[in-house]
């Protein structure tokens, strides 16, 4: 029999030891790492990301690849956001229009994991086509269609946390009557602009949901994709219908240039009409994350109200927060005023008829 020296025995005890250990870590740490790893959810832009962030609660783990000042219509995902919907276990996305730079990387990965294109789960007669029969994919801008369209991203969410379903639809629900008081507040501050000015002029054509939901002519110096140009054709004829039209201002957005609204301005002073700039609009993104801006909710109140305001119209000092306290402390429980259907938009009149104020059934 061959006697090891103490020296080679100790050794051998060492590494037997030293495996035992990282044996015993590794094990303690994806046990420890198992009950906290939670189902990964990628929203392409944070109009998606941030309610479902809300809806989801605790359960999920939802992330945006999209922030403040971002153009969808022109980004290129990066080597991080590639990971992240390697990564994911369920990607939500617009459709391919608005993200037409990571479509194909999108669909790819969806042989991976479970993805919604909430723009396929909306009834075709309810989406708008632009110039190139593309269909528009701004329908967060009608707060009804964006509701809609959510509730098919809340039904992934209960697919892929079964065991959190009641939590999330619960959440899923109030969230959704808060957008259905939204939508009566911008309903009632656009009904107040005088009507020879409902003309909303933006830098691109991101707001014709908008204007079909709340009665108001839109107008975009640039396509419903700011790949498009705009032309000097373009600014001539947006400058004779502000003059022709009497307008008090026009809008830039946050996430692209206002060289266009400028010239805009321009133009019609040169025709001895002073137009102004009557804000800046959150068109393809939200504000900051962590500020009422960088909510949906915000980014509506926002608009809805800096567009009345500049258009002659008188919403409340405090926005859809100041209208909803008073609303509430008129009528205690009762059904916010003027609220829209998810359905198609109402005619005319600002105070839709009871059946138009019925909410559609979410799918989830």
């Amino acid at each position: 029999m061959t006697v090891l020296p103490l020296s080679a025995l100790a050794a051998a005890a060492r590494s037997v030891a030293v495996a035992a250990l990282v044996t015993l870590l590794c094990t303690t740490v994806v046990g420890a790492q198992e009950p906290a790893e939670k189902p990964r959810v990628v929203a392409t832009i944070a109009q998606i990301g941030e309610p479902l962030a809300r809806i989801a609660g605790d359960a999920l783990r939802v992330t945006s690849l999209m922030g403040p000042g971002v153009d969808p219509h022109l980004y290129r995902p990066t080597r991080s956001d590639i990971l992240a919907l390697t990564r994911a276990d369920l990607i939500v996305w617009t459709g391919q229009t608005l993200e037409s730079k990571m479509a194909g990387a999108i669909r790819r990965l969806g042989r991976r994991s479970a993805q919604v294109a909430l723009i396929d789960h909306l009834p075709p007669e309810r989406l708008l086509q632009d110039a190139d029969n593309k269909r528009d994919p701004h329908l967060w801008m009608d707060v009804g269609l964006w509701r809609t369209a959510l509730g098919a991203g809340v039904a992934a969410l209960v697919r892929l946390a079964p065991d959190e379903a009641d939590a999330i639809r619960a959440r899923a629900d109030a969230y959704f009557a808060e957008l259905g008081a939204l939508d009566a507040y911008v309903s009632q501050v656009m009904a107040g602009v005088p009507e020879r000015r409902r003309v909303l002029i933006t830098a691109h054509d991101a707001f014709a949901y908008f204007g079909r939901a709340y009665q108001i002519q839109v107008e975009g110096v640039q396509g419903t994709s700011t790949e498009t140009e705009a032309g000097l054709k373009d600014i001539e004829r947006l400058v004779r219908l502000i003059v022709e039209r009497d307008l008090a201002a026009v809008f830039a957005e946050t996430s692209v240039s206002d060289r266009n609204v400028t010239a805009l301005i321009e133009g019609a002073a040169a025709r001895g009409h002073d137009v102004v700039l009557g804000g800046k609009l959150f068109s393809d993104a939200m504000g900051e994350p962590g500020t009422y801006l960088g909510t949906y909710v915000g980014m509506l109140d926002h608009n809805g109200t800096t567009i009345a305001r500049a258009l002659g119209g008188a919403p409340p000092e405090g926005g859809f927060g100041a209208w909803r306290q008073g609303s509430e402390a008129a009528a205690p429980g009762a059904a916010p005023a003027g609220a829209r259907s998810a359905g198609p938009p109402a005619g005319p009149s600002a105070t839709p008829s009871a059946e138009a104020a019925t909410q559609e059934t979410p799918p989830f």
